[in-house]
């Protein structure tokens, strides 16, 4: 049974060039690369099945034809193609355009870039349980950035006691990492006349206002971004089942 906030739709990000994951991605796009035999995309579509979310917004740019092929056939959830052959959006850009699919409701955003090994409990289902929309307008997924796999960066947020994040500086390293999932407010973007614009800088005017809140995943958080990390996400799903 899915938690009463669970929202019922999710924006899935699949437009991005996937540079970073080249040579591979010169002849596939990034969404349909494969680890474990399934493609990223499908990983990510999967949960959301399970979890009960209904359909999926899913922006296509890079190899769109490619995307939507594979995606034809799927039924849960209910995939609905956002269009940006004739130009990249950006994430910000993307949600704006994708809103009138997503609703009126908070909505799950996935990169399909990020896996993760579960613990206890479902992660969208502890994401969801999380979400208060009274003191919140984003709540983010994050993860330990010491224990990720695929992980090259100094982390993202530092933690409140309450769970809110703060931004971290430039030349600090932090605790938690952004695992790619999140729920956000559509109110965020009303009025907004931008087409292309980046989606961190949402996140970063939430942490500001005292909006912005994490929800710790439990398990462990595999970012997918290179083709050395495939081989790494594999090695580490195939140890969680030992």
């Amino acid at each position: 049974m899915p938690s009463p906030q669970m929202p019922h739709t999710a924006m899935v990000f699949a437009a991005g060039l996937g540079t970073r994951m080249r040579p591979i991605t010169d002849k596939l796009p990034k969404p349909l690369v494969e680890v474990r035999g399934k493609p990223l995309i499908d990983h990510m579509l999967d949960r959301f099945a399970e979890a009960g979310v209904e359909k999926a917004v899913v922006n296509v740019h890079y190899m769109a034809d490619d995307i939507e092929r594979h995606l034809k056939a799927r039924t849960k959830p209910q995939i609905v193609i956002s269009d940006e052959r004739a130009k990249l959006l950006d994430q910000g850009g993307g949600i704006v355009k994708a809103l009138p699919e997503l609703g009126k409701d908070p909505f799950f955003i996935a990169n399909t870039d990020s896996l993760w090994i579960e613990g206890a409990k479902s992660n969208l289902d502890k994401l969801a349980e999380h979400w208060d929309p009274q003191k919140m307008d984003v709540l983010l997924l994050v993860a330990a950035t010491a224990s990720s796999i695929g992980v090259d960066w100094p982390g993202d947020f530092h933690m409140l006691p309450d769970g809110r994040l703060v931004r971290r500086d430039e030349r600090e390293v932090s605790a938690f990492i952004y695992a790619g999932l999140g729920i956000l407010k559509p109110e965020l973007f009303a009025g907004e006349t931008r087409d292309v614009f980046r989606l961190a800088p949402i996140f970063f005017a939430a942490a500001e206002a005292g909006r912005l809140y994490g929800a710790r995943l439990e398990g462990t958080w595999l970012h997918v971004g290179t083709p050395q990390a495939i081989n790494e996400a594999e090695q580490a799903i195939a140890r969680s089942a030992l």
